[in-house]
């Protein structure tokens, strides 16, 4: 039996949630983040949002889930059939201990081999610098002249076309035509984009095409088509595909439009500015309005200031006539006010004139009472010390001495006032008038 219990705290019993828990740990941490391919079976989105299939091939079969807001994230909607890819974490579901696969991105299988040489080229150029926000340069806002690299046939051309003349249709556009799609478009585009830099006769050049898939776009991500944006002597404007589409020279040109339609703001809008000259035209009226109104009110108080010199020197004389009565005047009433305060300041000095020998003799007669008071008070206190220095030689321990009385004191300072608390051959202390002597007792009553 005791064998028993040594084995049972050697291998103690888990329960199933424990035994699940310590399973996704494992897997969790022996299975990091990797891309798994497949086809989609069983396929269902829950009412929350969030999609649950399964991925198999020949041979097997793993549960997966695709959370909502990850699922909002892919370009396309997964259904059953289809071949994909999937970026996901190998987990446990506790709840029911079921092995499945937590999915953070999907993409169509074919397409990783793309994504791989899309990240490579991408990194590359960053890390020559071509990416970076610091050499991108700003777009012209009025510019004179605007380039097209695309497609003579392509769709996105008319609209770019028609929005440009929408906008600003005193603007000459050129087009500098190149294929967007198949084996060698990007060497073309490159070409293309090589001869507006060199021509140099606009001020902003648009490469742009529509929408399309990953294969359909690849030719805009040419290394040749990114170095010849990057070296491209004028802004360039990417328009490629729609919102969601990003290529290689969306990085290295100067500006991005989520769609080729939107390159074409790079212009600016003859109606904006109808509107804002309108504007200006009216400020600027207003300030004319103002500026000569203001002047024709400083004419009108200047003309009113304007005078014969004769007139002003007769209304200059009028003034200094009347300025010195005013002084005058001003000068008689100051002697007059002075005169009366000084009288004032008189009467009132001579009524509070102190009288000196009155206070003088009040003075003496303090004096001779201060000095009689305080003999009297001398008087007193001597008195009085006398009387309190009489009492204290009463209460001297010393007198008594010199009366024939001693002090006796045990040998730990204690006087003695009982013969009991003496004990016979016990030293003590006998204190005199005059000195200190010690005794033994011999006997006590």
């Amino acid at each position: 039996m005791s064998g028993v219990n040594e084995i049972s705290r050697q291998n103690p019993v888990i329960s199933v949630t424990e035994l699940n828990r310590r399973a996704r740990q494992i897997i969790e941490s022996g299975f990091p983040l990797q891309w798994v391919s497949g086809e989609i079976s069983s396929f269902t989105r829950a009412a929350s949002g969030h999609c649950y299939f399964s991925l198999k091939d020949a041979q097997s079969q793993v549960r997966c889930v695709l959370f909502r807001h990850k699922a909002a994230r892919l370009g396309f909607v997964p259904e059953n059939g289809l071949q994909v890819e999937v970026r996901a974490l190998a987990s446990v579901y506790e709840a029911r201990g079921e092995f499945q696969l937590g999915v953070e991105t999907m993409r169509r299988a074919g397409l990783g081999a793309l994504f791989e040489a899309f990240e490579k080229l991408k990194s590359r150029l960053n890390a020559e610098g071509l990416l970076a926000e610091d050499r991108k340069r700003a777009l012209p806002d009025y510019p004179r002249a605007v380039g097209i690299v695309t497609s003579l046939a392509a769709a996105a051309l008319r609209d770019v076309l028609t929005t440009l003349r929408q906008r600003m249709p005193s603007i000459p556009v050129i087009v500098y035509p190149a294929p967007v799609q198949g084996d060698g478009a990007g060497e073309k585009l490159a070409q293309a984009v090589r001869t507006a830099s060199k021509r140099n006769e606009v001020d902003v050049l648009i490469v742009c095409r529509g929408g399309g898939s990953m294969e359909d776009l690849w030719e805009f991500n040419s290394e040749t088509l990114a170095r010849a944006v990057a070296q491209c002597v004028m802004p360039v404007v990417s328009g490629v595909g729609h919102e969601t589409d990003f290529t290689i020279i969306d990085f290295v040109a100067d500006a991005r439009a989520p769609t080729p339609t939107a390159a074409a703001m790079t212009t600016p809008d003859r109606e904006e500015l109808d509107e804002r000259l309108a504007g200006l035209a009216n400020a600027l009226g207003s300030t004319i309005r103002r500026f000569v109104e203001s002047h024709m009110q400083r004419i009108d108080y200047l003309a009113k200031r304007l005078l014969h010199p004769g007139e002003r020197i007769a209304v200059r004389t009028d003034q200094l006539t009347h300025l010195g009565a005013r002084l005058r005047n001003a000068q008689h009433n100051q002697a007059r006010t002075t005169a009366l305060r000084i009288d004032a300041l008189r009467s009132g000095l001579l009524s509070s004139r102190p009288a000196i020998a009155q206070l003088n003799s009040r003075c003496s007669d303090l004096a001779l009472r201060l000095k009689h008071a305080g003999r009297i008070q001398f008087d007193r206190k001597q008195q009085a010390l006398k009387s309190l220095a009489a009492h204290i030689e009463h209460l001297n321990p010393q007198a008594v001495l010199t009366r024939g009385y001693s002090i006796v004191t045990r040998d730990d300072g204690v006087i003695v006032r009982d013969s009991a608390e003496l004990d016979v051959g016990s030293h003590v202390s006998v204190t005199l008038a005059r000195g200190r002597a010690g005794a033994r007792i011999e006997s006590k009553d």
